[in-house]
């Protein structure tokens, strides 16, 4: 089982470069890398199960925070108390967003960020995803809040880039009163 202490830290360089696209059929240790992002997502969302494996709480994994530079991420969205869809995109790619932007509120997270950070990173309210499944369809998937912020948080990862890279350095609020808090 995928732990905390295997997800790369901020200060690794390999999250300030691009990742490669995924040639198909994936190979065992992608699915492997997948499958166990879904169930590190899952559990980190249970409290309980959080608690017993020391895992910190998160929504989204990009294959580059595990030291595994390929265009892919997973997202395990609790859309309702105790219910979870999972997102596996493979080379993803936004085909269309929102002219409305948001920011969270309370401020994003991410798991190879082990610190508060203040500021906003502006976001597309809404996006749509074409990307691939497990398989090598194409497939496409669209997003609203905050799951539309995962996506383009994973997506960032894909491009070498942390949310804290998106903060202004000078003024970490700005421009917040043109867009939606979530």
């Amino acid at each position: 089982m995928l732990k905390t202490k295997d997800i790369l830290d901020e200060k690794d360089k390999k999250l300030h470069q691009k990742s490669l696209p995924v040639v198909f059929p994936l190979s065992a240790e992608d699915k492997n890398i997948i499958n166990e992002a879904i169930e590190y997502l899952k559990n980190s969302q249970i409290e309980e199960l959080a608690e017993k494996y020391d895992l910190r709480p998160g929504m989204g994994l990009a294959a580059v925070q595990v030291g595994v530079l390929k265009r892919y991420f997973v997202v395990v969205h609790e859309y309702e108390p105790g219910e979870f869809k999972n997102y596996v995109l493979i080379n993803p790619k936004i085909i269309s967003n929102s002219v409305e932007k948001i920011y969270v509120e309370t401020g994003e997270g991410c798991l190879s960020v082990n610190r508060d950070i203040d500021g906003i990173v502006p976001r597309y309210a809404r996006v749509t995803l074409e990307a691939q499944d497990i398989n090598g369809n194409k497939i496409t998937v669209r997003g609203r809040e905050e799951l539309a912020v995962a996506f383009q948080h994973e997506m960032d990862h894909l491009d070498g880039i942390i949310f804290t890279d998106k903060i202004d350095k000078k003024n970490p609020y700005k421009d917040m009163d043109n867009m939606r808090p979530i």
